[in-house]
């Protein structure tokens, strides 16, 4: 530590509450998707409409976030707390009954822009307080990530008779107290190191970078794969069941179980980072999640509902357990003083992918079959390992 104060206790719990509180905006909508598309006379295709709604808002508010270097100039808790405030009333908002579905692509966009305050600077107030040991502290964030955007899954799942506005109050309401709990019990941390001035060219210079740009590029490869799997879970399982119509499946416990137990697996690979080292966990966790997107035909063939979640759930914790170590590898191959502008900016691209490969999935979802339909997924982290590789011959 540089002042040798230790850092109390509850520092790291309370970002970890609010982190999970305040993303769990992601997914709302998709978890009452059915709901929406009857009360509101949607298209049935709006699934992946509105899941790329928040990946654009998103990107638009991390580029904005990062091109005027907002976590590095002002105070991240209380971004925190603004952004959270205000996302929560976006999200608040899909429950008037005058909807249409160009005003809940618009107010999930205005969602999604305002979660560049929540999860990207979440991870920078961590970065601010744990210089040793970060990939262990963003395994916990990422984890609070996760169980948020499987929050509503399971809230619907569990509460089948519960209205679905009540679980877009119940989601905006505790954004709102994740973001008052980091406010008032994380100061700012003590290897913060305060931007004064605005420059227009810190983007442009982290990229020079060598170290920098490999663990962007693994991350990059890597979200080419995770928000189109998490957003297509549900229909992934729903296909199993057609396929096998002995399988009842829950899908949207299903889903929940199989999105929300990738926190454990962002956990386990924080804590194997600190003995075999945040590169290596990293890649290895790449490859495992690139070898079951090329065998993905395979699951849906398999008899036995049991090892289909199994097995679904283990994809499951794969695709994300290099998030919080590629994110570590930024912070800690980034200038000091732009670590949230970095961490910014990686998010701003990576989630620029996610839009893509949501899309593509949404197209070839019309051409090919269900079985084969993510294979096209296994490019991300094939290009991921590629980059990764060429980066150490050089």
């Amino acid at each position: 530590m540089i002042n040798n104060t230790p850092i109390p206790k509850w520092i790291l719990p309370v970002i970890v509450v609010s982190q999970f509180c305040g993303t769990s905006l992601w997914f709302s909508s998709n978890a009452i998707l059915q709901d929406l598309i009857i009360h509101f006379s949607l298209p049935e295709n709006t699934l992946a409409h509105i899941t790329s709604a928040v990946q654009f808002g998103f990107i638009a508010g991390t580029l904005l976030f990062a091109i005027f270097t907002i976590a590095d100039r002002f105070s991240p808790s209380k971004v925190f707390l603004i952004s959270a405030f205000i996302a929560a009333i976006f999200n608040l908002a899909i429950v008037w009954n005058h909807n249409s579905l160009t005003s809940i692509l618009i107010l999930r966009f205005l969602t999604g822009f305002f979660l560049a305050g929540i999860y990207p600077v979440g991870m920078k107030i961590a970065a601010d307080y744990y210089n040793k040991g970060l990939g262990k502290s963003l395994g916990f964030l990422v984890g609070a990530l996760v169980l948020g955007t499987a929050f509503p899954h399971i809230l619907k799942g569990f509460t089948e008779q519960l209205p679905w506005k009540t679980i877009v109050v119940i989601t905006s309401i505790i954004a709102l107290l994740g973001g008052l709990l980091l406010a008032f019990l994380v100061p700012d941390g003590p290897y913060r190191k305060k931007s004064a001035t605005l420059d227009f060219s810190v983007i442009h210079n982290i990229f020079k970078n060598k170290k920098f740009k490999a663990a962007a590029f693994g991350y990059f490869g890597h979200m080419w794969e995770l928000y189109a799997f998490w957003a297509f879970v549900p229909m992934i399982i729903a296909s199993y069941n057609t396929l096998h119509p002995e399988s009842t499946l829950n899908i949207a416990i299903s889903s929940f179980i199989v999105i929300g137990i990738g926190a454990i697996s962002c956990i386990i690979a924080g804590y194997v980072s600190l003995k075999k080292g945040t590169k290596k966990t990293a890649t290895i966790a790449l490859a495992l999640s690139g070898v079951f997107c090329f065998m993905s035909p395979l699951l849906f063939e398999i008899p036995s509902q049991l090892l289909f979640m199994t097995l679904l759930a283990v994809w499951g914790m794969v695709v994300i357990a290099d998030s919080p170590l590629f994110s570590t590898l930024v912070a800690q191959n980034a200038d000091p003083v732009y670590k949230g502008t970095a961490l910014t900016i990686v998010n701003c691209i990576g989630f620029a992918i996610t839009i893509v490969s949501i899309q593509l999935l949404l197209l070839l979802q019309a051409f090919i079959n269900p079985s084969y339909l993510f294979l096209v997924l296994g490019i991300g982290p094939l290009f991921g390992l590629i980059s990764i590789y060429r980066k150490r011959s050089n």
